[in-house]
């Protein structure tokens, strides 16, 4: 670092320019002037947060009650006194009864925030947590915080903020409904804290940074307002602090759910391995809160807690950026920081005064959130936790309303109904990564044509390394020895073929294809029952999904859902497939029900019913894992699950496309669960919107792993996106479905690089018509699917060939290629009796 560097950046900060990474780590050096002028710079800054946030010179600060429910944990953090060990402890973890006294004691004195803080999954790594949850009936430490969370809701109305560690996707869907706001402090995106012996983090799980990240960003998808920061001086770098800004400043422009970000310096504690590690320099701390400042902008908050700094710092914090005070107790000690206890709020005022700025508390939700929430701009909280949020806001402000004193509401919603778990952010960006710069212009039909843009795009999506393709005759001549084990290269090369090569590309499929089926065409007599159009989640390429309130919006009875299956295999349907939007009216047990009054109205119809999403959300809703879930509505009588929901499994598309929607992993996760219980499942891809090839070969390449490790996927549908009315395509932002070209390439390396493993590749007439159905018949395709009887999210979509075929019609579909039709079974077997054409 240079004067002259040092110089250049307080010029940038002071001008209001972007600073980069290089410029923020010059300016993590400022001390004396250096740092003063670059308080002014924060300061400016942090006047205009508040300003963003319509609390114009307020500081904020939470009254809560701290509740540590649990200090036994699987980690070992060498500077942490809050985990200890059993034998500490009088309990594993705290009682009901306890839980109920502090936060009723917090009401008492005008607290509204009960926190809940614990230590990461403690029965992973201790016997006498285990025993306590089994002894008392909660399958994980989460499952008890979240009953805990519903008891001091309806008990005494204070607002549970929950920070119970990393958390998995389905973990923080479980738990949105009892809790306005959670958190998770990053800590440092350092892996040599984490992974050297001696390291502030070695030994510890779950402070590994990317699964730290990732509880960030899938808070994000789900649409939890989220309370990260830094922990500063424990033997991170200058550079590492600056990596961790940006990389908590990403989440939150990626997903806009981060609301405060805490700097929190390093104190040193007796009985820890870190004990004789200085603390974190007054200069050293204040340069980072000021770069945090400026790297964040005014959208996010900057906390610092005011108990771990002296009185004399409290106007240098403010000065360095500080616009938050976090959460303080006038009941409850800072457990984490016993040694440091919390200044009584009446001093905090004075001293943020002297500043000339003004205290005023908040709710566990920052005030942009609370506004947002409360009016239904943004799904930022569950409907069952709303009505105790909006008893203690001011619907102008945000704020904490004044006189407002927390009083227990019933946590379920009053009609018995229960919440929508898979709603997004709210947001109406596209992925922040990517560069939108003429894409209104470039909607053209011919893929030859958008290649390059689209190419770009699709690279700074999966951030990965440039795949490049191969040559495309050397890689057919391998495919023809060995067309499943291919190189990513040589499979990119083959969905790009095109012209001579695309022949010999479908050509090729084609012959595999009747090597391993034959030349039969298969098909399904069924029919589709989409029992509700209600849904909440947000796909930005769905025109099928209603609110409860549209117009257009329905839920079928369980009577008329019975009514249809009944009249289905009256005409001679062997199986019925049962799909629905995520509705907030589906009660806890209603899927179990449908799936009954289909097996009473249809006895012996195979039932084909709910996506991974409808699963994941519904099992999230009744609090009991996919596992569990999946076995109560197997008894129910579920004989198979649709593989839909999938469109690319890739995060980074998926949240471009669908916003709140399950991550990939968790997709993955949930099918072979229903594989390992017996429960055969479909695949799907949705393709040609904002992907690229290498996402084909990548989704391919997930689909082997899976049918390598479970057996259960009996075929694969490729489905090309339907653009006429989507909203992605409407604002300008994919592309408009794939071409025939496409199409082609496609099927056809999808029966070459399932080869082996999965005998049968579907194509959808419902969304390629007669003609591009043919064709892909002729190019590795087998099976035609079903005959529906109705179809309506393609329909809706903009589909425009129809919603039922009869065998009649199907039959000619393959005869117009002289190619005999069979029917089947929903798992490729003989149906038991012939169906009437």
């Amino acid at each position: 670092m240079t004067d002259n560097a040092m110089r250049r950046a307080l010029a940038r900060a002071r001008d209001g320019k972007a600073l980069d990474g290089a410029e923020a780590l010059v300016l993590l050096g400022a001390r004396g002037e250096d740092l003063e002028q670059l308080f002014t710079s924060a300061s400016r800054v942090r006047d205009a947060a508040m300003v963003a946030a319509g609390r114009p010179g307020v500081v904020t600060y939470s009254r809560k009650v701290f509740i540590p429910l649990t200090r036994l944990c699987r980690d070992r953090c060498h500077y942490c006194t809050f985990a200890t060990v059993p034998g500490r402890l009088p309990a594993p973890y705290l009682s009901p009864d306890e839980v109920l006294d502090i936060a009723r004691a917090g009401a008492a004195q005008g607290c509204k925030e009960a926190l809940f803080t614990l230590g990461d999954r403690p029965e992973d790594r201790w016997p006498a947590a285990r025993e306590w949850l089994d002894a008392h009936g909660y399958d994980d430490t989460l499952s008890y915080v979240r009953a805990m969370s519903i008891r001091v809701l309806e008990e005494t109305g204070l607002l549970p903020h929950l920070n119970p560690g990393v958390m998995s996707w389905s973990d923080l869907q479980r738990l949105k409904p009892v809790a306005p706001s959670m958190g998770m402090m990053l800590e440092t995106t350092s892996r040599a804290v984490f992974e050297e012996p001696g390291g502030a983090h070695f030994g510890s799980p779950d402070k590994d940074p990317a699964v730290r990240l990732r509880v960030l960003e899938d808070a994000g998808r789900v649409g939890v307002p989220f309370t990260t920061g830094i922990l500063v001086g424990i033997g991170e770098d200058a550079q590492d602090r600056v990596d961790s800004i940006l990389a908590i400043r990403h989440v939150a422009r990626e997903y806009g759910t981060v609301q405060e970000c805490i700097v929190q310096n390093f104190r040193a504690k007796d009985d820890t391995a870190m004990r004789s590690t200085p603390d974190l320099g007054a200069e050293e701390y204040l340069a980072t809160i000021a770069v945090t400042r400026l790297l964040l902008g005014p959208t996010v908050t900057v906390q610092a807690p005011p108990n771990l700094s002296e009185p004399a710092e409290i106007a240098r914090l403010l000065a360095a950026g500080v616009d938050d005070w976090g959460g303080v107790s006038p009941v409850t000690p800072d457990h984490v920081n016993p040694e440091r206890p919390w200044p009584e709020i009446e001093r905090l005022e004075q001293w943020t005064a002297d500043s000339g700025l003004r205290l005023a508390e908040r709710l566990t939700a920052h005030p942009r959130f609370v506004r947002g929430g409360l009016s239904g701009d943004e799904p930022w909280f569950d409907p069952r936790v709303r009505p105790h949020v909006e008893a203690l806001a001011d619907p102008v402000t945000g704020l904490a309303r004044e006189g407002a004193v927390a009083t227990g509401l019933p946590w379920q919603e009053p009609d018995g109904g229960v919440a929508d778990l898979g709603a997004g952010t709210g947001r109406t960006d596209l992925h922040a990564s990517i560069d939108t710069t003429g894409r209104t212009a470039d909607r053209r039909s011919d893929f030859d044509q958008v290649y390059g843009d689209w190419s770009e795009v699709a690279t700074r999506i999966d951030g990965s390394a440039t795949l490049l393709p191969s040559d495309a005759r050397a890689a057919l001549a391998r495919a023809e020895s060995d067309p499943a084990g291919l190189s990513d290269a040589d499979y990119l090369t083959l969905f790009t073929a095109d012209g001579a090569d695309l022949e010999a590309l479908t050509s090729l499929a084609d012959h595999l294809r009747r090597e391993v089926v034959g030349d039969d065409v298969t098909y399904v007599v069924n029919r589709n029952i989409n029992f509700t159009n209600v849904c909440y989640v947000g796909c930005r390429f769905c025109a099928f999904a209603q609110r409860k309130t549209d117009a257009d919006a329905y839920t079928l009875s369980l009577e008329e859902v019975g009514t249809r299956a009944a009249e289905a295999q009256a005409l001679g349907a062997t199986e019925v497939c049962l799909q629905g939007g995520i509705s907030p009216d589906l009660k806890a047990g209603a899927y179990a029900d449908i799936v009954r009054a289909v097996k009473s109205a249809a006895p012996g119809i195979h039932v084909h019913a709910f996506s991974p999403m409808e699963i994941a959300t519904a099992s999230a809703k009744q609090g009991v894992s996919a596992r569990a879930w999946l076995e109560e509505v197997k008894e129910a009588g579920l004989d198979s699950i649709p593989g839909t929901a999938a469109e690319i499994l890739d995060d980074e598309v998926r949240w471009v496309l669908t916003k709140g929607k399950l991550p990939a992993d968790q997709w993955l996760e949930i099918v072979a669960t229903a594989h390992e219980l017996g429960i055969p499942s479909s695949s799907t891809m949705m393709y040609g919107h904002v992907d690229h090839p290498r996402h084909w070969v990548g989704h391919l390449r997930r689909l082997q792993e899976l049918q390598d490790r479970t057996g259960g996927l009996t075929e694969f549908v490729p489905l090309p996106f339907v653009h006429t009315n989507a909203p992605v395509y409407l604002a300008g932002l994919a592309r408009p479905g794939p071409t025939l070209r496409d199409n082609r390439a496609v099927h056809a390396v999808a029966r070459l690089m399932l080869h082996g493993r999965i005998d049968h590749v579907q194509t959808s007439w419902v969304k390629l018509g007669v003609e591009g159905t043919r064709a892909m018949l002729t190019g590795g395709a087998d099976d035609l699917g079903g005959t529906l009887m109705e179809e309506t999210i393609s329909r809706m979509a903009g589909s425009e060939h129809g919603s039922a075929k009869t065998v009649a019609e199907l039959t000619e579909i393959a005869g117009g290629i002289g190619r005999p039709v069979r029917e089947r079974t929903t798992t490729y077997g003989a149906p038991s009796r012939t169906v009437p054409a």
